[in-house]
């Protein structure tokens, strides 16, 4: 994971907790979070194992990942709180989550796994999690094909203007023409 921030306290080891803080921005692969503060968790094996994104009142802590299928996942709270090693992201306080082309969620609590997309939530204040679904899309229809003026079943005779087929003008090959009985090779007697 990579971590930006105006200040840090702490170090790299293990079993530790290092705090960020002003404008903080952690991102590991199509993961970006964002906020205020953050809470960067070690583990024993020296690996980011948590991250607790928190922001001043009036903002809201961010995160966003496109997913496997390309459609981009964005999330608002007043705290985040993303477990590294499992990949999932814990929205508090005024959650709300969007999910490009499915829809939308928000509650007091919503619960994300940036890996599978399943989501998870409470709500206190009017004890109701909102969400909505979005409608597949329609494939793209295709226009139909312009009709014919005439069709053989309904078309007037008319005098053909096709050439006959000994006019062609294509040659014949050797395999498709057979020569009338008839003739020879040599003149016939009498003509010169």
């Amino acid at each position: 994971m990579d971590l930006h921030a105006t200040k840090t306290d702490g170090f790299n080891a293990p079993n530790t907790i290092t705090t960020l803080t002003g404008h903080v921005i952690a991102t590991q692969g199509t993961l970006k979070a964002t906020g205020d503060k953050a809470l960067v968790y070690i583990d024993g094996d020296t690996q980011i194992s948590r991250i607790v994104i928190t922001v001043d009142k009036g903002k809201l802590a961010h995160i966003e990942q496109v997913d496997d299928a390309g459609n981009l996942m964005t999330g608002d709270a007043d705290k985040l709180d993303y477990d590294n090693i499992n990949g999932i992201a814990v929205l508090t306080g005024h959650a709300v989550v969007h999910q490009q082309g499915r829809g939308e969620a928000h509650g007091d609590k919503l619960t994300y796994n940036t890996q599978t997309a399943y989501m998870t939530g409470d709500s206190q204040g009017d004890g109701q999690v909102h969400m909505i679904f979005l409608p597949k899309p329609k494939p793209a229809t295709a226009s139909p094909a312009p009709a014919k003026t005439a069709s053989p079943a309904n078309a007037k005779a008319t005098p053909s203007t096709a050439k006959p087929a000994s006019a062609s003008s294509t040659p014949a090959t050797p395999s498709t023409v057979s020569a009338p009985a008839s003739s020879s090779s040599t003149p016939a007697k009498g003509q010169p």
